[in-house]
């Protein structure tokens, strides 16, 4: 997991590195261009068997229409199948990215917990120092009162 900086600190959450960025970026680009290419290509193939299906009297004809509109047809499936690979890919890619987003989400949550134990330890500590001191001056009071002193004397 690519990260911007040290670690997670008061600045907020890590980021990706401008390398990771410009990589995810190259990587859309590549993923789109060879959407545009497998959709042309069975549209364009697609569009050509069409053409040729149209019935032709010439025996000769017909049969190199039948071996264009196969050689069409195997080209349609290859940019379908390609396309579905993509689409694997692409849930892979989805998964992978969102397990290290989460992996993030729970770092970043952990820091956070962790600083607000801190605060709390701190607050602690504080209110255990206020209660001691209180305690010393109600025991200096109580010991010197008067009322303390007239019990022992009886």
């Amino acid at each position: 997991m690519n990260r911007g900086g040290g670690g997670g600190g008061a600045g907020g959450a890590p980021g990706p590195t401008a390398a990771a960025s410009a990589a995810a970026v190259q990587r859309q680009k590549s993923l789109l261009q060879r959407v545009d290419t497998d959709i042309n290509g069975i549209v364009d193939n697609f569009s050509h068997m069409v053409n040729l299906s149209r019935v032709n009297d010439p025996p000769f004809r017909n049969s190199q229409e039948v071996l264009q509109m196969e050689m069409r047809a195997a080209r349609v499936v290859q940019a379908a199948d390609s396309l579905l690979k993509l689409v694997s890919e692409l849930k892979q890619t989805a998964i992978f990215l969102n397990f290290a987003s989460l992996n993030e989400h729970v770092e970043q949550r952990m820091a956070e917990f962790n600083q607000q134990a801190e605060r709390t330890d701190r607050l602690l500590e504080k209110i255990g120092e206020q209660a001691a001191a209180s305690l010393k001056e109600l025991e200096s009071h109580y010991y010197s009162s008067v009322l303390r002193t007239n019990q022992l004397e009886e």
